[in-house]
């Protein structure tokens, strides 16, 4: 997902976008594991007259914090498998018709990820065209290259590219969440908890359970200072 460029190049916003505070922001997560935490600390509710097209498994809460809507949206579990729906076809789909039918001003790709030995702890970065410097400083949050793909292991050639682009966290929907947005034009920022060490000793599978419970809490954390931050906010105050 990382491009040559600078990672949080300025973006041109349009002037109303600017001087608008921001009103609406919808959240694209994963598992529902990752959403409960945050819908209960957002005092969301679980919409019954999905916005969705018929049949999907998607899954969206709704609420009203402080000054801000908030949308939450799942994929919901596989219609077959009856897991958790990851991944970046599912991720592309969710948002586009999320942000389709939503329309809100800021997407925040939220959820763990794999980190790399660099890289620890969790990190936000926004897309390469649209840049947070004054959130980022105020929270103190670390900055990096986010690269996705849809195995949750790494292979030889994922690591090889991941590496030759520096990248320090690496996830199973980032990059397919930015194609979108960037393909309509909403700014979105990416807020990443490390659950594994990618190129640690410790198989990836095993890690990730392991510590899926306790990153989501500190995950939970970190969104919420996030959305306290852009809350009353203009896009060019972030």
């Amino acid at each position: 997902m990382a491009p040559p460029q600078d990672p949080i190049a300025n973006v041109q916003t349009s002037s109303e976008g600017e001087e608008r505070a921001i009103s609406s922001v919808l959240m694209v997560i994963a598992m529902q594991a990752e959403a409960l935490p945050l819908v209960s600390k957002f005092n969301l509710s679980e919409v019954e007259d999905s916005v969705f097209p018929k049949g999907v498994p998607w899954i969206r809460y709704h609420g009203t914090y402080k000054d801000l809507e908030i949308n939450i949206v799942i994929p919901g579990k596989d219609t077959i498998f009856g897991i958790d729906s990851v991944g970046t076809v599912t991720a592309a789909l969710v948002t586009y018709a999320s942000v389709q039918a939503l329309k809100p001003d800021i997407v925040l790709n939220v959820g763990t990820a794999g980190g790399f030995k660099v890289f620890d702890q969790y990190g936000v970065r926004a897309r390469p065209t649209f840049s947070t410097p004054n959130l980022v400083k105020e929270l103190g949050l670390k900055v990096g290259k986010l690269s996705t793909g849809d195995s949750l292991d790494m292979s030889s050639q994922d690591e090889e590219l991941i590496r030759a682009n520096d990248t320090a966290v690496k996830d199973m929907e980032g990059a397919a969440v930015a194609y979108v947005t960037e393909l309509l034009s909403v700014p979105a920022i990416f807020v990443k908890a490390i659950t594994d060490v990618v190129d640690g000793e410790k198989p990836t599978a095993e890690e990730f359970l392991e510590n899926l419970s306790t990153v989501t809490l500190a995950m939970d954390q970190a969104v919420t200072l996030v959305v306290d931050f852009i809350n009353g906010k203009r896009l060019s105050d972030l």
